[in-house]
């Protein structure tokens, strides 16, 4: 979970990027924290970057597929 010290650094957004996810290896559409769906794994990416591929990291059969969630946004 991305945690953070000083609450003036953050905004609260209800820009609708946070309710889609993304499939691994595609462009971030916003540089920022993305959160893996299935396992609760966070990296943190550039604009545009490419978020981490499917054989980044491992799940089992119940986490499903890996799919990234932004969790901040960087606008």
């Amino acid at each position: 979970m991305a945690n953070y010290h000083n609450p003036n650094d953050l905004s609260y957004s209800n820009n609708p990027v946070f309710d889609r996810t993304y499939d691994p290896g595609i462009g971030a559409p916003y540089g920022g924290v993305y959160k893996c769906t299935g396992c609760g794994r966070e990296i943190g990416t550039a604009q545009y970057h490419s978020l981490p591929p499917q054989n980044h990291h491992q799940h089992n059969h119940s986490q499903g597929v890996i799919r990234w969630q932004a969790v901040t946004i960087h606008t």
